[in-house]
């Protein structure tokens, strides 16, 4: 179909990065752009960390973050790791033992903040039991947490301060033999962190992990995230991703992934195209789209649905997606499928027909996707 061609001014070059290992996600290089997101829940409850590193996993987290301040949280992390059906990072501040307890537990990758976790020494020890235990890292820079000598040198939080916070934690690694890392320089200030990600993105190969920390909550955070992190993905920048909200970490996940499908870097679940609300619309959009996003919620097939209140838009939109629905009059609308009018359907059954299109759509894709696959077996 005409909305899956590729155009050139769509296209997004992502700088070249070397590839590592979170557990079985790849990151850099070719790999997609992952999403991760962090539990808010005490780690050394098991149970409902699992349960909350499940609810993330479902709604389509590649890797989940777990903190790890304290002895009991890294000796529940072994069995977080045995439930978790995705990659566990553990988040280490200040204590270095609690970083080499989180690798012996199984950990996936150890995030560090070069600015807390203490002398070289200690950095040289963590690193060699994650090579022990086949762990990657993460350096995770951070404004908030500068070392003093930098904050001394150059005044304040900078980008220059931040990249080369960084860049003195990579050579730490690296002169240990230890290249299994990502880097990553959060800020708030959406301006310092674009700066500070430019400036390592040409620093180092380095894969980049993404974020604005401490974004804010789940509108205000949702639209400093998707400035920060759209303007630094449309630059090719960015190899994984945790959009920071002070919200549930399962809309962390949505955001993360809405931000991606926006820009064509990665497809999941449903694409609904509406329009705004206005005098012209022939049925309820606002509360149809709500209702369409929770029913939809389960489906995790790429592709496109449009809902459009009235004629004006709605033909030209239902061109363009897998199922649309236009607004008429008289209390009906047009259905249309690979963006053809099909049918007639009336406004009040709208909901439970276009689930049931959806639901049906996703199995043929689903079911042609696998055929060549199929084929190659035979064969």
């Amino acid at each position: 179909m005409s909305h899956n061609h590729v155009r050139p001014w769509r296209n997004i070059y992502r700088r070249k990065s070397r590839k590592i290992r979170v557990g079985a996600v790849e990151v850099g290089g070719d790999a997609p752009i992952s999403v991760q997101t962090m539990t808010n829940t005490l780690t050394h409850d098991v149970k409902a960390t699992v349960a909350q590193v499940l609810a993330c996993a479902e709604a389509g987290a590649d890797i989940v973050r777990v903190s790890c301040p304290d002895e009991a949280s890294t000796r529940a992390l072994k069995e977080i790791v045995r439930e978790s059906p995705v990659p566990i990072v553990a988040d280490i501040h200040f204590h270095y033992r609690r970083g080499i307890e989180a690798a012996e537990a199984g950990a996936a990758c150890l995030r560090i903040n070069p600015g807390n976790i203490g002398t070289e020494e200690r950095v040289r020890e963590v690193i060699r039991a994650a090579k022990d235990n086949g762990c990657s890292m993460r350096i995770g820079v951070n404004a908030g947490s500068l070392e003093k000598d930098l904050l001394e040198k150059y005044g304040e939080p900078c980008p220059e301060a931040m990249v080369e916070s960084g860049l003195r934690h990579i050579r730490i690694l690296e002169d240990n033999d230890f290249f299994e890392f990502k880097i990553s320089a959060k800020a708030s200030d959406v301006f310092l962190a674009a700066a500070a990600y430019q400036g390592l993105a040409d620093a180092t190969d380095a894969p980049i992990h993404l974020g604005i920390t401490e974004a804010g909550g789940l509108v205000s955070g949702t639209i400093k995230s998707a400035i920060g992190l759209g303007n630094l993905l449309w630059m090719g920048i960015g190899d994984t991703l945790r959009v920071s909200l002070s919200a549930d970490p399962v809309q962390e996940v949505k955001v993360g992934f809405e931000i991606l499908k926006a820009m064509g870097l990665r497809h999941r679940g449903v694409n609904i195209i509406s329009c705004p609300s206005c005098a012209r619309q022939g049925f309820d959009v606002i509360k149809t789209v709500e209702a369409l996003e929770r029913r939809l919620e389960h489906i995790k097939t790429p592709m496109s649905l449009s809902i459009i209140g009235c004629v004006v838009n709605g033909p030209g939109e239902a061109l363009m997606t897998d199922v649309g629905f236009t607004g008429g009059g008289a209390g009906h609308g047009m259905v249309y499928l690979a963006g053809k009018q099909d049918h007639r359907l009336d406004n009040d059954k709208m909901i439970e027909h276009i689930v049931a299109l959806v639901e049906k759509k996703a199995e043929e894709i689903e079911a042609s996707s696998a055929e060549p696959a199929l084929e190659t077996e035979k064969t």
